[in-house]
């Protein structure tokens, strides 16, 4: 009886994942099937009416889409300001990590709380005063001034949380390794960083994720020949309607990227959230 019942409770469960799964598969799957529709079959009626005309699908918007020179560049902008913050904020936060975790030095504390409080800043607040700054620099409106806009707001997270990372490594492990003569850079490079592995997987993830979704700093610290993909794709809604056979193909190219990053990423995204829960 007690085995029936726990076959049928997980099976009770499976079920409900696949409710939830196909709830949340839902949308994508429309946005997809709208980015195969014409704009005037958009109009007639919705996605779902695919089922009984097939004949709407057809992949004429995203020829469309590739023959589109503003949207093309805006999607390798995109690929310009996410790669170099994501590589940027997992290298220099890896490197602080470790720094303070195991290496003493003066003030090494209070520099690590000065870090923490930094993580309660909104981002808002440091727009206009960082944007003059820029001006003044030339860094306005240019690719460089949004990277290093988001390596300086995703810095104190990522420090924060491979530092907590970092210093649950065992301490004799480290001490073995100097003991063997190793240096701290070979220490960190050989004995740090495969240890960390899932946890810098999971930053690089968040980070990518946060970077290449974001609109907000991309609206205000690039101009139209460094504008990223959403900003690209927000100038295509007009104001009694918009250019739904440029939005929908736009908006899924937009979504697939990630989502292929995360699967490709996931097994040790895992691993460093079930390390994270049992330490």
């Amino acid at each position: 009886m007690n085995a029936l019942r726990r076959h049928l409770g997980n099976g009770l469960v499976q079920a409900f994942l696949v409710v939830v799964g196909l709830v949340w598969m839902t949308p994508l799957a429309g946005l997809f099937l709208s980015s195969l529709r014409s704009a005037e079959d958009t109009a007639k009626g919705g996605w779902w009416t695919v089922f009984t005309s097939p004949g709407q699908l057809s992949f004429d918007n995203y020829s469309a889409l590739l023959k589109n020179a503003g949207i093309t560049q805006a999607f390798w902008n995109t690929v310009l300001i996410s790669v170099p913050t994501t590589v940027l904020v997992v290298v220099l936060a890896a490197l602080a990590g470790y720094a303070f975790a195991w290496l003493d030095f003066p003030g090494r504390d209070a520099v690590f709380l000065v870090v923490v409080a930094l993580l309660v800043v909104p981002v808002q607040i440091g727009l206009l005063p960082v944007a003059k700054l820029f001006g003044q620099l030339g860094l306005f409106g240019t690719i460089p001034g949004v990277v290093l806009f988001h390596v300086a707001y995703g810095l104190p997270f990522a420090v924060f949380l491979l530092r907590n990372y970092f210093v649950e490594i065992p301490k004799e492990m480290l001490e073995a390794a100097r003991m063997d003569g190793g240096s701290e850079w070979r220490i960190f490079t050989r004995l740090v960083l495969p240890v960390g592995r899932p946890a810098l997987a999971s930053l690089a993830i968040f980070q990518f994720l946060w970077v290449w979704n974001d609109m907000l700093v991309a609206l205000l610290f690039a101009d139209s020949s460094a504008q990223p993909l959403t900003v690209a794709l927000q100038s295509q809604i007009r104001q009694f309607g918009s250019n739904i056979d440029v939005l929908a193909p736009g908006a899924f190219v937009s979504l697939v990227v990630p989502v292929a990053v995360f699967f490709a990423f996931q097994r040790h995204f895992v691993q460093g959230v079930m390390a994270g829960s049992v330490k």
